[in-house]
């Protein structure tokens, strides 16, 4: 196999595909889009995986899925661009915000009270911990002055 087959396989190949289609030399539609730009291919994208989810057809699901992953990687590759972050970073969040709320799986240190369900647990658990998370979003927004992306989508919905 040729390095430039290399190239392209596998999810660094993705990346390496969206930087090269928004580069120089790329193509012109891809290099003109923005955050604003795929707002509605995510949600068409979205609605499309859960189409195919209920269609039950693997093949379609996988398809589907490739499809949201590459406007996730689209849009991390924009913002990369402005130098704001990455797909690395985007990767690392989730990665982070799954060992928080998974205390029962990934803290050697969590263990059961004499009469408590591990399912008790994990929701109460879930519950404090997206608790704490939006109490700290809430402060990040009301100092930097944003508003959620849903309050947003509603805004925009509701103002059409």
């Amino acid at each position: 196999m040729n390095k430039k087959n290399l190239t392209y396989k596998g999810f660094q190949g993705l990346i390496n595909i969206v930087r090269k289609l928004r580069s120089k030399n790329g193509c012109p539609w891809d290099k003109k889009q923005t955050e604003d730009t795929l707002k509605p291919y995510v949600i068409e994208e979205a609605y499309e995986v859960l189409e195919a989810i209920d269609s039950k057809n693997t093949s379609e699901i996988s398809e589907e899925l490739g499809d949201l992953l590459l406007q996730v990687v689209f849009l991390s590759q924009i913002f990369e661009e402005k130098g704001l972050f990455n797909i690395g970073d985007v990767i690392e969040k989730i990665n982070k915000k799954l060992l928080r709320r998974h205390p029962h799986v990934f803290d050697a240190d969590f263990s059961l009270t004499k009469g408590q369900s591990l399912e008790e647990v994990i929701l109460k658990n879930w519950e404090k911990i997206k608790k704490q998370e939006k109490k700290e979003k809430q402060g990040k927004n009301i100092k930097g002055g944003n508003i959620s992306a849903k309050a947003r989508i509603i805004t925009d919905i509701t103002d059409e």
